[in-house]
């Protein structure tokens, strides 16, 4: 008799799925590995995130620094001892003059003609500076430009070698989070040369930070958990394009050691300030005229901002740019040149670095009015020089350091509540100018500038232009407000 139908179709598939998990077992029992085998994965720039051959891996950061690590380049600074009666008896006895007390940090190569970008605090004052390359060559390097209010500095070398040099990136383009690595020399006396550290972007727009007598003005640090230390000042901070997106410049720390907080001058700084370097050895800062305070709750919610960011204008000089534009007391500025403005600190730099002459737009609020306006940054110094009686007059005020100043009369003392004597008064302290960082506060009394007496406008006008050009700190001798005497040292 033949198989009825349904049950040869039992039979089949029984058959079926017993040769199924034969087939399976036979991979288990056998190990074999159907999965795909890892692949390179590309950023831009070319440089793998992971590489896998045979289960062995590569860093994703191996590629970047074997291309850009003999850009770097070790700083060692020279300092003459300013010591005459020592010197002397050097001399006297031992017909040698006293050895010259050495500052080390790092820098690196931007061009292939020999440019190197670093800190101004790596070679500030220093009478030689000898660069050392990846390669073993040493070089006298020659100091082409310096700026104490950025921190940076540019040198120049004759090389007798092929340049490997760290191109410029996009540190606008950056976000927080993002893998970044530090090249530098820590602990110079230790030989720890080109020593390679990694971490991410921890923030952005970092300022208002204290690094003693030496702190820039215009700030607007990346902030990272890449170990930098001591020696590391001046060496670049890459991305993983292999491009310098800052230049390591600073730590915060209890220990003096990395505690995983350092800084870095964003490299769009660095791009506004090394041509002129380079071209001039001096800086052309943008200039807008006007007096600043950062936006709190009641200026947002009157204006009907949606975060407490922004600018406002206290006042504005006359004839300046802002005036020119329409721009008003109490206006807040929102963006400038296309970008956002969240303080004071950043304005400033953006300010200072802008294009000159050129018209860039503005948003502001006026009121709780959004408006358009366009305006000009010029030369502060050459506005100041066509411009001097609004910053040398002795007649009746003079502006100086930031400080706004009027004689001290028998009337402003009655408003004060405070006894006559001669001085100068304090009017207003504009922020992030040399008096805002020493401390001084408005309503003091100036009675002695690098202890000269002063009892009035014409002898502080007279101080001022006997100081121009000063580079060291300036004494000042203050009656605060309390009446207390005090004692402030003013860095031009």
């Amino acid at each position: 008799m033949g198989t009825p139908l349904g049950t040869g179709k039992k039979v089949l598939s029984l058959v079926v799925l017993g040769a199924v998990f034969i087939f399976l077992g036979i991979i288990i029992a056998s190990q074999m590995d159907f999965t795909p085998k890892s692949q390179a994965t590309d950023v831009s720039g070319g440089y793998p995130v992971v590489v896998g051959s045979e289960g062995d891996y590569e860093s994703p950061f191996v590629a970047v620094v074997e291309r850009v690590t003999d850009a770097i380049v070790h700083i060692e600074a020279e300092h003459d001892v300013r010591d005459s009666y020592h010197d002397d008896l050097f001399w006297r006895f031992f017909q040698v003059p006293r050895e010259p007390q050495k500052s080390y940090g790092s820098g690196f190569f931007f061009r292939e003609d020999g440019y190197i970008l670093t800190n101004n605090h790596v070679v500030e004052g220093a009478s030689r500076v000898i660069v050392r390359t990846a390669t073993g060559y040493q070089y006298d390097a020659k100091v082409i430009g310096v700026d104490p209010q950025t921190d940076l500095a540019v040198l120049k070398v004759d090389p007798k070698e092929e340049i490997k040099f760290v191109p410029f990136g996009n540190s606008s383009e950056i976000k927080v989070g993002d893998w970044v690595i530090a090249i530098g020399n820590p602990f110079p006396q230790q030989g720890l040369d080109r020593t390679v550290t990694v971490g991410v972007v921890s923030a952005k727009g970092r300022s208002n930070l204290r690094f003693g007598q030496g702190t820039p003005r215009y700030q607007d640090y990346i902030q990272t958990d890449a170990s930098i230390n001591p020696g590391n000042s001046g060496g670049p901070l890459i991305n993983l394009k292999g491009e310098a997106i800052g230049v390591n410049a600073a730590i915060s720390s209890p220990t003096g050691a990395s505690v995983g907080i350092g800084f870095a001058i964003p490299i769009n700084l660095a791009r506004s300030v090394v041509p002129d370097l380079i071209a001039t050895g001096k800086i052309s800062r943008g200039w807008f005229g006007v007096y600043l305070a950062n936006v709190n709750e009641k200026v947002a919610r009157d204006n009907g901002l949606s975060a407490v960011k922004g600018v406002m204008i206290e006042d504005v000089f006359q004839d300046s740019p802002a005036q020119e534009a329409g721009i008003e007391p109490n206006d807040v500025l929102v963006k400038f040149n296309g970008q956002d403005i969240s303080d004071v600190d950043q304005f400033s730099v953006l300010v200072a670095t802008a294009p000159k002459n050129q018209q860039i737009p503005v948003t502001l609020v006026r009121k709780g009015k959004t408006m358009e306006v366009a305006t000009s940054v010029v030369d502060r110094d050459e506005y100041r020089k066509e411009h001097s009686s609004q910053f040398t007059s002795a007649d009746d005020r003079l502006t100086w350091l930031g400080m706004e100043l009027l004689n001290y009369t028998d009337n402003i003392a009655q408003e004060i509540g405070g006894q006559t004597f001669p001085g100068v008064y304090i009017n207003r302290v504009g922020r992030n100018t040399p008096a805002y960082g020493a401390g001084i506060m408005p309503g003091s009394i100036i009675t002695q500038v690098n202890n000269v007496e002063i009892k009035n406008l014409v002898d502080l006008q007279m101080v001022a232009e006997q100081l121009q050009g000063r580079q060291k700190a300036i004494p000042f001798l203050l009656v605060d407000p309390s009446g207390s005497i005090e004692y402030k040292a003013v860095r031009p």
